[in-house]
């Protein structure tokens, strides 16, 4: 999936640092831990992908902001069958994983569960360790997984396709 346009509509009204908390380098990480993930757990990756650059999207602010998951589905409405096209299933779950990703615990359909995995995996960067209770799949309880991503999160480790296949440059 080429992701650039959808960035790019991201980007033309991102109100936050690009190299903020919920920045281009967590939805990078983000979108390899949800790939790693869907490796195990068959979640659909269009949807896995799409989730990870889109969730944090419409942040208002790094810290307290409620409301920014229902405002990023919203986005992804505005710019379905413009950049990017989904089939309604499909579209429904990217919907429902951005709208609910900060405040609900899991959900039972295995997208949805494999999205939330693959945000809280990443909340090393801002100093939380992921614990196993509060994953919903299996895959990411894994200890060799929690290892390896909050490792990465830990470190803000800026993943190659930032550059190489984005074309975002963070310094």
């Amino acid at each position: 999936m080429n992701l650039k346009p959808i960035l790019k509509a991201i980007l033309d009204e991102y109100v936050l640092p690009w190299v903020g908390d919920h920045g281009v380098a967590h939805w990078a990480r983000v979108l390899e831990n949800g790939l790693r993930l869907a490796q195990q757990t068959s979640a659909n990756v269009e949807v896995v992908t799409l989730f990870a650059v889109l969730h944090d999207s419409r942040r208002i602010n790094e810290v307290t902001d409620p409301n920014h998951g229902p405002r990023a589905a919203e986005f992804a409405t505005t710019i379905r069958g413009k950049v990017f096209d989904l089939p309604d299933h499909e579209f429904k779950l990217l919907y429902r994983a951005c709208e609910g990703h900060t405040h609900e615990r899991t959900h039972p359909d295995i997208t949805i569960q494999t999205c939330w995995d693959s945000d809280r995996l990443d909340l090393g960067r801002v100093g939380v360790r992921p614990h196993h209770s509060r994953l919903c799949t299996e895959a990411a309880k894994q200890s060799a997984m929690l290892k390896w991503a909050d490792g990465r999160a830990s470190m803000g480790v800026i993943p190659a396709l930032v550059e190489d296949e984005w074309g975002i440059k963070l310094g």
